[in-house]
């Protein structure tokens, strides 16, 4: 039996996964990291008005929502490289994380996001005591 198909159709899929369409880019890049008793996250958006920016935390997920509009119409594009429309990412936050102290804030493009440590996941020293008052330390 013969079968036509086109090699470069797999291709074209997966570059629209990775880099978007003109309708629905996916470019938001990040970078994370822990500073001490929290972790740091920064979202690259630059172009992006503060307005246009919505957080959510639900079951441990962050969701972040951009919108970069497009341009006024009757202009002559020559070139067109920045990506524009709706942006969104989520992040699956373990539960050693403490969601009601998430702090965000936006400046020069770039939108950083603070999560804290949950107290209950910090280690802590638990007292042993034994048959007398003989207690001593054990870091947990």
């Amino acid at each position: 039996m013969l079968m036509r198909t086109d090699p470069f159709r797999e291709l074209d899929r997966l570059a629209q996964q990775v880099l978007g369409t003109p309708a629905r880019p996916a470019v938001m890049p990040m970078d994370a990291w822990r500073e001490g008793d929290k972790f740091v996250v920064e979202f690259d958006l630059p172009g992006i008005d503060k307005d246009s920016l919505d957080l959510d935390i639900e079951r441990n997920v962050l969701t972040v929502h951009a919108e970069r509009p497009d341009r006024e119409d009757g202009r002559e594009m020559l070139a067109a490289e920045r990506p524009r429309g709706v942006f969104s990412r989520q992040l699956f936050l373990g539960d050693n994380l403490d969601t009601h102290a998430i702090e965000a804030s936006y400046e020069n493009g770039v939108l950083r996001v603070s999560l804290p440590v949950a107290e209950r996941a910090k280690p802590r020293k638990i007292q042993v005591s034994g048959p007398a008052s003989d207690k001593q330390a054990i870091d947990a």
